[in-house]
């Protein structure tokens, strides 16, 4: 589990990609220390296993799928990653639970500075988007962040200077991709209310009139 606080930007060193397996390889310090083969480390909100560690750095195994659903996929040695250890038990909970399990990825839209923020506005699919409420969270490549405005199309964060300088999100530009987690809270609801693809498809709502009554509502 890990809380969306990013504890370092990394580089990357070197992907490799093909066939059954693939693997990539992150020049880090600070999230070294304390770190074993065997734990995980987010890289952009992906939950990784640490394979191997060298005194600059660390790699992983990724499976082709993970490449594919994610923006991990379109890194090249050089870029910048962000980073953050599995959560300790005695550690502060700054940001929100994430698991570290992409639902989707999402396209940057637009970006605007107001004040000393920057408003940052991203496309997304419309099963990602559901999920997303106003004043909610959404971790946005590993970021925790709160949601500042949702429409049917996109959602809208505001961006405070210490989060951009300590994170990699505004050193993108419009049309690049970021790894999108939805707050794990919503997706509960979602399934124990049975709202799912299925009964979109149908026309059914999980919640109905038939659905209280049975309920004691």
């Amino acid at each position: 589990m890990f809380t969306g606080i990013v504890e370092e930007v990394g580089r990357v060193s070197h992907v490799i990609s093909g066939g059954t397996s693939g693997e990539i390889g992150i020049d880090a310090s600070h999230v070294l220390e304390g770190t074993k083969i065997g734990d995980s480390i987010a890289v952009n909100g992906v939950c990784l296993t640490v394979t191997s560690i060298k005194s600059h750095g660390f790699t992983a195994d990724v499976m082709p799928e993970t490449l594919r659903r994610t923006n991990l996929g379109g890194l090249r040695s050089g870029d910048k990653v962000d980073l953050e250890r599995a959560m300790a038990a005695d550690g502060r909970f700054g940001g929100h639970i994430v698991s570290g399990h992409i639902d989707g990825t999402g396209v940057i839209k637009s970006m605007r500075n107001e004040g000393n923020a920057v408003w940052v506005t991203i496309e997304a699919d419309k099963d990602v988007l559901a999920l997303i409420v106003e004043k909610g969270s959404i971790a946005i490549d590993g970021i925790s962040l709160t949601v500042a405005a949702v429409t049917n199309n996109d959602f809208s964060v505001s961006i405070i200077p210490h989060t951009g300088s300590e994170t990699i999100l505004l050193h993108k530009k419009i049309g690049d991709s970021v790894n999108l987690e939805n707050d794990i809270v919503g997706k509960y609801v979602q399934r124990l209310l049975g709202i799912n693809k299925e009964t979109e498809a149908t026309g059914s709502h999980g919640i109905t009139m038939e659905f209280l009554a049975q309920h004691g509502f």
